[in-house]
């Protein structure tokens, strides 16, 4: 366990979750022994920083690491770029020049994003693993290098190797040992201390005053699946640093930035079922006023029916019920409000009682913005009607005090 904290405190990993505990535990079997590396995981999880702890952990740390990004070098070059070229074997090569497995000799090499080499270059790779031999561009001379290689992709490589996108024989070279990175949102305990690392660094590289994030605030960022992982989060960290310069970050500052991250869907359907986190009992009470409450406009369109059957109202009459009449409440049928599914009886009528139908509504729509953190966008989406019917709804029902900036 000691061994593992120093590795962790030197290799600047973060992270108490099981995931990254497995992590830890893999890089200090494997980085003692001069055997190839494959790192996986999704964009932004810190692949690189792995392959730093490999190398430092390892005998070859008094050597060169050199990191060659695979996706970034032009497809054209990219052998010229790994193995060197001769003098004139292309036009713009004025000299011989040494590659990345050249300058890596003795030290290791980190081949970033695997997955995008071509096919051709991915037979000159396989035969640098086995053998450690190869041939600069243009040259007919075969080379040696002792060279440690770590690679590692965001790409399912089985999948490229069905596809015939990348080889299968380098693909079981590569795979001897893998360590594989979960995403931010798989290890969300790993969240708070991140941000605390991230506002730390930047404040202090940056002369900013730093106050801290609420609970609140990390709470709200824990709900958020980062799909760009560790980097996404720490831009996001600085973003909110500068535009709240010097302020102690609130969850409602957090909310106002993290909104344009999460649209929803333009297909969004208010009344389809809703992932949750609450007990079954919670979860069950929510689902029941969600339900009432998108009842409410055909219980409305009901009422009104009557009353104009009532007053024997023109075919043109308006189609809805004067407010007043709401909210003083109107007689329904006495199975009105009962739902039933294959016969059973969800709500018993005399559990409803004289409950009006504005009583509902405004229990809805509490513990709608209760669930999404008062988040009036989304809660109005979720609820089926527009930002400002809802805001005119909190200030009608006196659901939360206004909020007033301090000066």
């Amino acid at each position: 366990m000691k061994n593992l904290n120093r590795l962790q405190k030197q290799s600047g990993i973060i992270g108490t979750s099981d995931g990254i505990s497995q992590v830890l535990e893999m890089i200090s079997q494997v980085a003692p022994v001069d055997i190839s590396v494959l790192i996986t995981g999704e964009s932004g999880t810190g692949k690189e920083i792995v392959a730093k702890a490999i190398h430092k952990s390892s005998k070859r740390y008094n050597d060169s690491l050199v990191v060659v990004n695979c996706g970034a070098i032009p497809e054209g070059i990219i052998e010229s770029e790994l193995f060197g070229h001769k003098k004139g074997s292309f036009t713009g090569a004025g000299s011989d020049r040494k590659g990345y497995f050249e300058e890596a000799n003795k030290g290791t090499i980190f081949l970033d994003e695997i997955g995008e080499t071509p096919l051709e270059t991915q037979v000159k790779l396989l035969r640098v693993l086995e053998s450690g031999e190869f041939m600069r561009v243009g040259e007919a001379k075969t080379r040696r290098t002792d060279v440690r290689v770590i690679a590692a992709t965001n790409k399912n490589l089985s999948e490229l190797v069905k596809n015939n996108q990348f080889r299968q024989d380098l693909y079981f070279r590569l795979k001897t040992v893998n360590i594989h990175i979960p995403a931010l949102r798989e290890r969300v305990e790993d969240i708070g201390p991140f941000i605390e690392r991230f506002a730390l660094e930047f404040t202090r590289s940056n002369d900013i005053a730093y106050r801290g994030f609420m609970p609140d605030a990390v709470r709200i960022m824990k709900q958020y699946e980062w799909p760009g992982n560790v980097r996404e989060l720490k831009h996001f960290v600085e973003k909110v640093l500068v535009l709240e310069r010097g302020e102690r970050i609130t969850a409602q500052m957090v909310e106002k930035e993290l909104i344009d991250l999460m649209p929803l869907s333009s297909n969004h359907n208010p009344a389809l079922p809703v992932v949750i986190n609450n007990p079954s009992d919670r979860a069950e009470i929510d689902l029941i006023l969600r339900q009432l409450f998108m009842l409410k406009q055909d219980t409305e369109l009901i009422q009104n029916m009557l009353l104009n059957n009532n007053n024997h109202h023109s075919p043109d009459a308006t189609s809805y019920p004067n407010e007043n009449s709401l909210e003083h409440g109107i007689s329904l049928p006495q199975k009105s409000m009962e739902i039933v599914e294959d016969g059973y009886r969800f709500i018993r009528d005399d559990a409803i009682g004289d409950m009006l139908l504005k009583d509902l509504e405004k229990e809805a729509i509490k513990r709608t913005l209760k669930y999404f953190n008062n988040n009036r966008r989304k809660a109005a989406r979720s609820l089926g009607m527009s930002e400002r019917t809802l805001y005119r709804k909190i200030e009608e029902f006196g659901i939360e005090p206004k909020i007033k900036k301090s000066k």
